[in-house]
C-alpha cells in the first residue's frame, strides 16, 4: 500500500466528499451504508437471484398439495386413584415433570404409531404408502408405474412406509408448566387429520392401560410365589417356637410363661399376706393396751367391736354411777353401797375374762397369718429358683418369638398386597385421558403461502448478498474514486466514460494525406484522439475541463508546466486521454505542444502523423531542427512532436529519455510553450516512464475502470516512487456511466447533459 510516502505532495491530503461512502465500521450508520452500497453496486444480482427464489417458492407453492393439521390434548391426572385402591402398588411413582416428559415419548413410541396404523388399515392409504400427493406425487407415480418392476409390495415394506410416512406428520409437545400434552397431526384430508389426531390418543390410553394390566400381573404372579414362600417360612417358624417351649418345658397362660405368671400371683399373695400378718399384730397389740385398763374406755370398746364387753362396761358405768350417788346419800358403810361395788368388781372381773378370750383369738389370728406369710415367702422363693434356673431357655425363646412374628408380619403384607394387585389387574385405570378432541381444522396449515415466500425471499436475499459479497471480495479492480483515493492516497481527478467513434465532419479542404504529410499537418484519420474537438460538450470533454482547472489549481503552488501521462498497463487509454487534453487546452487559445515519448510503442504517432520522417529521436540527438519535426492541427492550433520513424528501433529507449539532450530540449520546450503534455510507455513492463522525472513537473496516470487489478497498480507505484512523487492524480477510464451509478450515487448523466443544447454551436 501507497501510505507513507514523506515528501509527496499528497502529504497534506485529504479524503474527498467521496470517502464519505467507505465504511468505518465505527457505527450502525456506516454499517447499513455498507450494505446499501454494496445493493447498489451489484443491483443485477439481486435483481435476478430474488425473483428466481420467489419463482422456486411459487413452483413449491404450486407443487405441493394443501395439508391440514388437527391438534388433542391429554392431560394426566394425578388425583386420579382407583377408589379402591387405599396405598401404592409396587412400582408406582408420585407422577412429575420428568414422568409427563416420559409420556410424550411414550406416545411417540413405535407401538403406539404401529397401532394407529393397524386400527385405521393406513398401509391401505395412498397418502402413507404411496410415492406422493400434488404434481411431483403424480409424476414419480407415473415414472413408476411406467417403468417398475411390477411386482408387489411386501407387508413389511408397507408397514415400512406407513410407519415413517406416520411418524413425518405426527407431533407431540408438551403443554409448558402443565401435565398437558399436545398431539398434532397433519393429513392431506381434514377429517383424517382430526380422526387419526384422536386414534393417537386412544392408542395411548390403551398401551398404558395394557401395560399397567401386564405389570399387574407379573406382580400378582410374583406375590403368589413369594407368599408361598413366606407361608412355609412362617410355619417352619411357628413349629421351631413350639418344639423349644416342649423341650425346655416352657408353658404359656394367656399369653405368658407359667413360671413368669406363678412367680407375679406368689408375689401378690406374700403381698396381701404380709398384710393380714400386720393387721392381726396391730389388733392384737390393741388388745393388750385395753386389758391394762379396768375399764376400757369408749374408743377402745368400740374398736373391738364386742357387744358383751360394751354392755358390761355399760353396765359397770351405771353401777357405779348409783354406788356414787348412794355413798354420797347413805355413805360409803351402807350395805346397798357395799353391794353396789361388789357388784362393780364382779362387773370388772367379767369385762377382763371376755379381753383375755378375745385377747386369745387374735393371738391365734396372729399366729396363723405368720405361718401363711411364711408358707408364701417358701413359695416365692422356690419360683424365683425354678426362674433362674430357665433363663436361658427363655432368651432363646424370645428370639424364636421374634422371628415368627416377622415372618408372620411380612406374609400378612404380602397377602395384602396380591390382594390389591388382583383388584387392580380386575380395574386398570390410566391417569391420562383426553381433554380436548381433535376437530377437523377450517384452514390449511402447510404449506404457509406468506412463510413459504418470505423464506424463499429472504433465501434470495442471503444467497443473492453472499454472491454479491464474493463478486465485491473478488473485484479487485478500481470502479470508483473513493477506491483510488482509500488505496492509493492520491486524489482521483475524472472517470471518463468510454468512447465511441462516431462519423467526423467533412473537412472544408480535401487533402490528401501525402499533402498533409508534407505540410506536417494533422488529418482527421481517427476522430477519438481529437475528440473533445469534434463533441465539446460531451462528458469526456468536460470531466477533461476538470483536469486542467486542478492541473491550473496546482500550478499556482508549483511549476507545473510539463504534465506526462503514463499507466500501468498497456491499452488503457492514456494515449488518446494526452491526445484530447492536449487538444482541448490548445483549442481554448494556449500554446500547447503534445509529445509522443513512447519511444516502444508511439500510438499517438501512428494516428496523428502516421508519415512523420523525424520525431522526437531525431530532434533530441541533433540530427534536426525541433521546427523541421512538429506537426500542427489547424482546427486546434495544437503542436506536435511524434517519436520518430526510428525510435521503436532503440535497444535502450530508457538511456534516451534520461539523457542530458532530451532534458534540454523539454527545458526550451518549456519556455516555448504554455503546456508541455508528454505520453509515455506504462510503468509496469518497462522502466522508461521512471527515468523522465528530472524534466516532468507532474504525472496523470490512467486506469482503466473495472479492468486494471488494483495490486498491478500498488506493484507499479511501489517501484516507481519517484513517479509516485509527482502524481498530480488519477484519471478513471473506459468507465461504463450505466454500470458507474450503482458505485458513486453522484454519478449522473444529469450533470454532463446540462450542455447537450449548445452541442450545435460553433
Amino acid at each position: 500500500m501507497l501510505k507513507t510516502y514523506q515528501g509527496s505532495p499528497q502529504s497534506n491530503y485529504k479524503p474527498s466528499n467521496h470517502e464519505r461512502d467507505l465504511p468505518d465500521g465505527s457505527s450502525l450508520a456506516n454499517i447499513v451504508k455498507s450494505f446499501t452500497a454494496i445493493v447498489r453496486r451489484q443491483l443485477p444480482i439481486f435483481l435476478l437471484v430474488i425473483p428466481c427464489a420467489t419463482t422456486l417458492g411459487l413452483l413449491y407453492l404450486l407443487a405441493t398439495p394443501s395439508s391440514y393439521t388437527a391438534v388433542a390434548r391429554m392431560v394426566i391426572d394425578t388425583r386420579k386413584v382407583p377408589a379402591f385402591q387405599q396405598q401404592q402398588v409396587i412400582g408406582e411413582t408420585t407422577i412429575d415433570a420428568v414422568a409427563v416428559a416420559t409420556q410424550v415419548e411414550v406416545l411417540m413410541s413405535e407401538n403406539v404409531s404401529r397401532a394407529v396404523i393397524k386400527d385405521l388399515k393406513l398401509t391401505e392409504d395412498l397418502e402413507f404408502v404411496g410415492t406422493g400427493a400434488g404434481l411431483l406425487g403424480a409424476f414419480f407415480n407415473l415414472i413408476s408405474s411406467t417403468f417398475g418392476s411390477g411386482a408387489a409390495v411386501s407387508e413389511s415394506e408397507l408397514q415400512r412406509r406407513a410407519l415413517a410416512a406416520f411418524e413425518s406428520r405426527r407431533k407431540i409437545t408438551r403443554v409448558p408448566n402443565t401435565y398437558a400434552m399436545q398431539i398434532s397431526f397433519r393429513s392431506l384430508d381434514r377429517g383424517k387429520a382430526a380422526q387419526i389426531a384422536n386414534a393417537i390418543a386412544d392408542a395411548y390410553i390403551v398401551d398404558i392401560l395394557e401395560a399397567k394390566y401386564q405389570s399387574t400381573r407379573r406382580a400378582s404372579v410374583w406375590l403368589q410365589e413369594r407368599i408361598a414362600s413366606l407361608r412355609a417360612d412362617t410355619l417352619k417358624s411357628k413349629q421351631a417356637l413350639v418344639e423349644f417351649k416342649q423341650a425346655n418345658n416352657i408353658v404359656e397362660s394367656s399369653g405368658r410363661l407359667m413360671n413368669e405368671q406363678q412367680m407375679s400371683e406368689v408375689t401378690s399373695q406374700l403381698i396381701l399376706a404380709h398384710a393380714s400378718t400386720a393387721e392381726s399384730k396391730a389388733r392384737l397389740d390393741r388388745v393388750r393396751q385395753v386389758m391394762t385398763q379396768e375399764i376400757p374406755d369408749a374408743s377402745l370398746a368400740d374398736a373391738l367391736k364386742s357387744e358383751v364387753i360394751i354392755k358390761l362396761r355399760g353396765q359397770y358405768l351405771e353401777t357405779a354411777g348409783r354406788e356414787s350417788d348412794w355413798s354420797k346419800k347413805y355413805g360409803g358403810a351402807h350395805l346397798a353401797t357395799i353391794a353396789l361395788r361388789n357388784r362393780m368388781l364382779e362387773l370388772r372381773r367379767s369385762i377382763a375374762d371376755e379381753m383375755g378370750k378375745i385377747a386369745q383369738s387374735y393371738e391365734s389370728e396372729y399366729e396363723i397369718a405368720q405361718t401363711r406369710e411364711a408358707a408364701i415367702q417358701k413359695s416365692l422363693e422356690s419360683a424365683v429358683a425354678d426362674s433362674r434356673i430357665t433363663g436361658h431357655a427363655q432368651v432363646q425363646l424370645s428370639e424364636l418369638e421374634s422371628n415368627a412374628q416377622t415372618a408372620r408380619t411380612m406374609y400378612e403384607n404380602f397377602l395384602q398386597r396380591y390382594m390389591e394387585a388382583v383388584q387392580e389387574q380386575s380395574f386398570p385405570i390410566s391417569e391420562a385421558r383426553l381433554i380436548s378432541p381433535a376437530d377437523s381444522p377450517t384452514t390449511r396449515s402447510h404449506p404457509n403461502t406468506l412463510f413459504v415466500l418470505a423464506v424463499t425471499g429472504a433465501g434470495g436475499m442471503m444467497v443473492a448478498f453472499g454472491v454479491a459479497a464474493l463478486r465485491e471480495a473478488s473485484d479487485r479492480v478500481f470502479r470508483t474514486g473513493a477506491q483510488v483515493e482509500a488505496t492509493l492516497h492520491v486524489n482521483c481527478i475524472a472517470m471518463l466514460p468510454i468512447l465511441k467513434p462516431f462519423a467526423p465532419p467533412v473537412p472544408d479542404e480535401q487533402v490528401d494525406a501525402a499533402a498533409l504529410a508534407k505540410q506536417r499537418r494533422i488529418g482527421l484519420s481517427d476522430n477519438l484522439m481529437r475528440h473533445v474537438v469534434d463533441a465539446p460538450f460531451s462528458q469526456f470533454t468536460e470531466l477533461l475541463r476538470s483536469l486542467k482547472v486542478i492541473a491550473d489549481l496546482n500550478g499556482i503552488v508549483a511549476a507545473n508546466r510539463v504534465i506526462g501521462f503514463t499507466s500501468s498497463l498497456p491499452n488503457e487509454g492514456k494515449s488518446t486521454i494526452a491526445a484530447n487534453f492536449a487538444s482541448m487546452i490548445a483549442h481554448a487559445g494556449s500554446r500547447v505542444i503534445l509529445v509522443d515519448a513512447d519511444l516502444r510503442n508511439p500510438s499517438i504517432s501512428r494516428h496523428l502523423a502516421p508519415k512523420s520522417a523525424a520525431g522526437l529521436v531525431e530532434v533530441a540527438a541533433g540530427r534536426i531542427a525541433l521546427n523541421d519535426a512538429i506537426w500542427t492541427d489547424p482546427a486546434t492550433g495544437l503542436i506536435f512532436l511524434p517519436a520518430g520513424p526510428e525510435s521503436t528501433k532503440l535497444l535502450h529507449p530508457n538511456e534516451v529519455l534520461g539523457s542530458l539532450a532530451v532534458n534540454s530540449l523539454f527545458d526550451k520546450l518549456r519556455g516555448a510553450y504554455d503546456y508541455v503534455i508528454v505520453d509515455f510507455p506504462p510503468l509496469a513492463p518497462v522502466v522508461d516512464t521512471r527515468t523522465t522525472t528530472s524534466f516532468i513537473d507532474s504525472y496523470v496516470y490512467v486506469i482503466e475502470w473495472g479492468r486494471t487489478r488494483i495490486d498491478v497498480v500498488e506493484h507499479s507505484l511501489s517501484n516507481a516512487r519517484e513517479v509516485y512523487d509527482r502524481l498530480l492524480g488519477v484519471v478513471l477510464n473506459k468507465a461504463d456511466m450505466s454500470v458507474l451509478q450503482r458505485y458513486e450515487r453522484y454519478r449522473t448523466t444529469y450533470y454532463y447533459k446540462k450542455y447537450d443544447q449548445y452541442k450545435n454551436v460553433k
